[in-house]
């Protein structure tokens, strides 16, 4: 054999050897999680809050498509709606638990938030059927924006918003309790970007 062809044989079972082994085909993205008919407003923002990219956060917002949810993200990210009511913690005014409780309503709504944790269940068993949800009582909302009911006294309007608040599920009074403050994002990774993008009908300023 001439040392030409060693060298050209050589080549050739390197060239075989380099060869690069086809990609395998990226894997279809999971699709959306589901949720039951007439999800929760806490629902629906758990699962837009657990996606990772901007994309994922928009077709989740897409799919879950409710007034309910739109109220409570303009009220928290739309710069013109002002709140009419006072910032950070809620007064506790129960009457029946009076002597189990003591603290804010706040505090109380906190404290069921953390046994749910705990337990690894938003659910209350057999009290859910007892309780509300932000889609039942969302049209009420513009009692406590700036422009929506302004002759309403103070005293009445926070009466009316504890009231509702106590008749929430813990998870969806908390939710209400952070918008109020415009805080939404201190618990659910939303942005108004996200918001907006996916809510293209959205019109935002002038609402005071």
């Amino acid at each position: 054999m001439t040392t030409r062809q060693t060298t050209k044989k050589t080549s050739t079972s390197k060239a075989k050897t380099t060869a690069k082994t086809p990609a395998k085909p990226k894997a279809a993205p999971k699709p959306i999680p589901d949720l039951p008919v007439n999800p929760f407003v806490y629902e629906i923002l758990n699962v837009v809050s657990k996606e990772t990219t901007k994309a994922r956060k928009v077709e989740a917002l897409r799919k879950f498509n409710g007034a309910a949810t739109k109220v409570v993200l303009i009220w928290n990210f739309d710069e013109s709606v002002v709140s009419l009511l006072p910032p950070g913690d809620v007064p506790y005014a129960g009457t029946d638990e009076q002597n189990s409780f003591s603290g804010t309503l706040s505090e109380k709504v906190n404290d069921a938030v953390s046994k749910m944790n705990e337990l690894g269940s938003n659910s209350l068993g057999s009290q859910d059927q007892g309780k509300s949800s932000i889609r039942k009582e969302f049209k009420r909302f513009y009692n406590f924006v700036k422009g929506g009911n302004d002759g309403l006294s103070s005293l009445r309007r926070e009466t009316m918003f504890i009231n509702i608040l106590q008749g929430l599920h813990p998870l969806e009074a908390e939710i209400l309790i952070l918008t109020k403050d415009k805080r939404l994002g201190d618990k659910y990774k939303i942005t108004k970007e996200v918001v907006a993008e996916a809510y293209p009908d959205i019109k935002w300023g002038g609402r005071s």
